[in-house]
Order: C-alpha cells, then sequence, then structure tokens
C-alpha cells in the first residue's frame, strides 16, 4: 500500500503542480514540511509536522505511523540529493509515490543553455566546502546547491585560492518564482553581497596560468599531499589503486595510512566510493585530515 506521498514543490508554490501532486497533498491525513511549505497550505485542522534537526528523529516518527496517510512537502526534485534519498532509505519504495517539480540543476542549466548531461552536480547544503575541490577542472561546468547567502562568496574564495579566479559564476535566486534573479561575475572580482538566501551556483572552471591540474585519475603528484615522509610514492600508488581496481560505491580499509594518500586517491576515483584510514599517530591523522579537505574527499 502506498501510504507515503513526497511531492516536490518549486518556487511557483502549489499553482505550479499538476493534479495528481494536489490530490496527494489534499488527501493526506498528516503534511510533513518545513515552515515555507507548510504555510502554502491553507490551515484545516490537519496534523502537520516540520522538519527536525537531526533529520533521523522526524524519518522514525514517519515510520512509526506506517499506514497513515502522510504526504512530505519538499523542494523541486525530492530525490536529488532532497528528502525523499532519505525517506527512500528506510521506507520501501513501494509504500511511496514521489512526484519530483525541476530540479535547481535542471532549471539551472536551462537558464544557461547548457546540456545536464555534460555537467557535474553537486551540493554544499550542509556540507564541507572543500568537496568542491575534487570537481576543479579546466574547462569543467558545475552546479553546486548553495548552503545559503554567503555560499557563493565563499566559493569565489576557494576558486581563488585554488588558481581558477578566472572562472565564471552565476548565482541563481528564486528560480521559476516572481523574484528570480541572475547575478554573473567572475571568481576573481566577486564582491556581489544582496545575495538570496536560497540560490543555486553555476560555474564555468578556467584555470590561471600554471596551475597544476589534478585529475582522478590515480597517481597525483606526490607534491599534492602534505606528509611527513611516510608517502606512497606517485608511480607505488598508482600501480596499487590500478590492482585495487576501485568500482562505484566500494568501500576502503586504509591499514597504516601514513598522510592519507592511497584513501584519498581511492575516493577520488569516484563520488561514492569511501574509505577509512587507520593511522596511530596523532600528527599524521591531522595530515591526512588535511589532505582529504585539500583534494574534496
Amino acid at each position: 500500500m502506498k501510504w507515503l506521498s513526497v511531492v516536490g514543490v518549486g518556487e511557483e508554490g502549489l499553482a505550479g503542480l499538476a493534479p495528481a501532486a494536489r490530490v496527494l497533498i489534499d488527501g493526506a491525513e498528516v503534511l510533513v514540511g518545513g515552515a515555507r511549505h507548510l504555510a502554502m497550505v491553507p490551515a484545516d485542522g490537519r496534523e502537520r509536522l516540520t522538519w527536525t534537526s537531526p533529520l533521523s528523529a522526524l524519518i522514525d516518527n514517519i515510520v512509526r505511523r506506517r499506514g497513515t496517510a502522510i504526504c512530505v512537502l519538499a523542494t523541486g526534485d525530492p530525490m536529488h540529493y532532497g528528502v525523499g534519498v532519505a525517506l527512500a532509505r528506510q521506507i520501501p519504495v513501494e509504500e511511496m509515490t514521489v512526484v519530483p517539480s525541476p530540479s535547481a540543476v535542471s532549471l539551472a542549466c536551462a537558464r544557461l543553455g547548457w546540456a545536464v548531461a555534460d555537467i557535474a552536480a553537486l551540493t554544499l547544503h550542509g556540507r564541507p566546502l572543500e568537496l568542491l575541490n575534487a570537481y576543479l577542472q579546466p574547462g569543467a561546468r558545475l552546479v553546486v546547491l548553495s548552503e545559503g547567502a554567503e555560499t557563493p562568496t565563499a566559493v569565489a574564495g576557494l576558486l581563488r585560492a585554488h588558481g581558477y579566479g578566472l572562472s565564471r559564476m552565476w548565482v541563481l535566486e528564486h528560480m521559476a518564482g516572481p523574484q528570480e534573479r541572475i547575478v554573473a561575475g567572475a571568481a576573481e572580482t566577486w564582491q556581489a553581497s544582496d545575495i538570496a538566501e536560497f540560490n543555486t551556483i553555476a560555474i564555468e572552471c578556467i584555470a590561471d596560468a600554471n596551475v597544476p591540474i589534478m585529475p582522478r585519475v590515480p597517481g597525483l603528484p606526490d607534491s599534492a599531499f602534505h606528509n611527513d615522509g611516510q608517502l606512497t610514492k606517485r608511480e607505488v600508488r598508482a600501480i596499487t589503486l590500478a590492482a585495487l581496481a576501485p568500482i562505484p560505491g566500494q568501500f576502503l580499509w586504509d591499514v597504516g595510512a601514513g598522510c592519507g594518500s592511497v584513501a584519498i586517491e581511492w575516493m577520488r576515483t569516484h563520488p561514492t566510493c569511501r574509505a577509512v584510514a587507520i593511522e596511530r599517530d596523532a600528527d599524521r591523522r591531522r595530515l591526512i585530515a588535511d589532505n582529504a579537505a585539500a583534494l574534496g574527499v
């Protein structure tokens, strides 16, 4: 039985939803969402649950109500870095109906004339800014889900610090709504300070002259890693990772990790690769953390 529905809502609000989505909202016994989403539905006496921190507490609450008609209101596409993903980890998809609206990534590409298939998408919402480091390649086009109004300035600073100050940036605010606006500029001269809290960042990466390129192919230069001499050298590291042959989703235990070079390059091969580095020396553990952040994992 499909008792749980997840409806993606765009900037245009309920007016932009298809009739099938409105039926799911109107027929729910319990509405779940953020304050902004719940405010779109006129008060009618139905129970309402707002997001909690941590989110897992609310998801547990939803699971305990299995069989009750519940509708979760989300932003855009709930299955693209959204709450739908978290719910699907706990609830069989056979019990869910997901109705997406266009994602921020799709809308940004539509505004800029970019092919969705040719860009890399990532989120900085609730995640470290340094994750962006793994995507910095000459000519790369990135669409980044923002944490808030300060994120574009932080992104511009990171680009400058890594030799990508020439990169072009577009900040797209309130897409598909009456307040939609695009702010454009170069990372090296970025000074926009009146950015809306709800925004998405598009980046066209342009490297400065003589910037070292950090490919995802294993065998980064030894100079890419801060180390105290305990480092698997470039050639051996490349051969080791070729033999390990990481594929998406695989997990690596790196015992005696030194500065973390093998585990970090393992994770750079694909965003879903994970690793645990085990190192008894406290100073080297700090090196591992620094290297991981610098290389975007």
